[in-house]
């Protein structure tokens, strides 16, 4: 007899908040993106990202203008409570992504700190592959920390990927200034076959051949720890660290890989892993109380890094 042919079942969160995101993320942004051209994937996740933009906070400033030669976005919240800067690097898969599509949740997070954030402009794959990604954003990095600003270095998904390879550039060259890294659901180079890469990969919101897709697009070296942080030969020294994943996320076991890596090093890191969330979880801190309640907690680790709480 023929054997029946095995099915997966997608692992699925039963908060309803998180649930209702889903099904608006699913009406902009198709499970199938990945399959559409690049074009296409911008022009989704553009109008995807427009859903969920807010008014900025009363009295907030911002303005455009390029570090060097990297275009950036400044917010300067109405009460500025510290000299600390934060530094965002938005997520994407290092193809779609910009100023504006994360520009409420650098305001709210701005405003929450009470400092000035800097958000960055890194230019996207695949027309410019690795490392034009992390060079961009080091040239911020170091502009700041050339000026003797203390630092608070944030990033989701990809963006987390290239803060904490910031994080091993900033060590390796004896920069002072980092005071923290924030990083929110990071792909850190794990191996895409085992643990969350297996049992999440049919996950809503990021798939594992997803992450596969970014990570080829890219066209980073397999062995280069700045581009897959869990290869770094050594945890020590890097600056206290925040580290949040989601459960139903492929990326969720790397965040944990590395959190245990930092702290056997002596690296002071707090670890949150939020039972009900899903991959991009940033986006429905309006609509999910687990959303609501982990961005209220990354709020107060960037707080506490920068010295306002």
């Amino acid at each position: 007899m023929p054997q029946a042919e095995l099915t997966v079942a997608r692992p699925m969160p039963e908060e309803p908040g998180i649930l209702a995101f889903l099904e608006l993320c699913d009406s902009f942004y198709p499970a199938d993106a990945v399959d559409a051209s690049i074009g296409q994937q911008r022009l989704w996740y553009d109008a995807l990202c427009a859903q969920f933009d807010r008014p900025l906070p009363n009295g907030m400033i911002t303005q455009d203008a390029a570090i060097g030669t990297i275009p950036t976005r400044r917010y300067r919240p109405a009460s500025v409570r510290t000299d600390v800067k934060l530094l965002y690097l938005h997520g994407g898969g290092y193809v779609v992504g910009s100023l504006s599509s994360h520009h409420a949740i650098c305001a709210e997070l701005s405003e929450f700190a009470g400092a000035e954030l800097v958000s960055v402009d890194y230019r996207l794959a695949p027309e410019h592959v690795w490392p034009a990604q992390t060079d961009d954003a080091f040239a911020v990095l170091k502009a700041l920390l050339g000026t003797g600003e203390k630092v608070v270095l944030i990033g989701d998904s990809a963006g987390a990927n290239l803060a904490a390879g910031l994080a091993l550039r900033t060590r390796d060259e004896a920069l002072s200034g980092m005071v923290g890294q924030v990083l929110i659901y990071p792909g850190l180079g794990g191996d895409l076959v085992s643990g969350s890469y297996e049992e999440m990969a049919n996950a809503p919101g990021l798939t594992t051949t997803d992450t596969a897709y970014y990570r080829a697009i890219l066209k980073a070296p397999a062995d280069e720890p700045v581009a897959h942080p869990l290869l770094a030969r050594s945890f020590a020294g890097l600056p206290p660290s925040y580290i949040t994943v989601a459960h139903f996320d492929p990326l969720r076991d790397d965040g944990r890989s590395y959190a245990g890596r930092l702290a056997a090093a002596g690296v002071e890191v707090w670890f949150r892993e939020e039972p009900q969330m899903v991959h991009a979880w940033l986006r429905a801190r309006h609509m999910s109380d687990g959303a609501r309640e982990g961005f209220r907690a990354l709020c107060i680790a960037v707080s506490r890094f920068a010295g306002t709480l």
